[in-house]
């Protein structure tokens, strides 16, 4: 009897040891899962932030050209404000330009 009793504490010891090594495994692939999904997004947001610095720049850029060759600046400003509300009614009307691309990108991230 005291061997079949020591077998069954010996198996529940063994058994609490795998669960708590599969918690914590499990914990730390949601780490590294937290983790790669943060630094992607912080990525996208860093290059985001330049392409839209380069925008903005060349927009003006482009306004005060226009301008020259039409004679008055603000007459520039107009139409490359005229431009970007084009552009921008595009993309929110063709969101999956943006959308897919990124959401492909984060899935196949956390899935690997």
């Amino acid at each position: 009897m005291e061997n079949t009793t020591g077998s069954i504490e010996s198996f529940i010891e063994k058994m609490k040891n795998y669960v708590e090594t599969n918690v914590n495994l499990l914990k730390l692939k949601a780490i590294d899962k937290s983790s790669t999904f943060v630094s992607i997004i912080i990525d996208y947001l860093i290059a985001f932030l330049v392409f839209g610095i380069f925008i903005i720049l060349l927009n003006i850029g482009l306004a005060l050209l226009i301008g020259e060759w039409l004679g008055e600046a603000y007459y520039g400003f107009f139409i490359m404000a005229v431009l970007n509300v084009i552009v921008g009614l595009l993309l929110i009307k063709n969101t999956k330009w943006i959308k897919t691309p990124l959401a492909n990108t984060m899935i196949k991230k956390l899935l690997d």
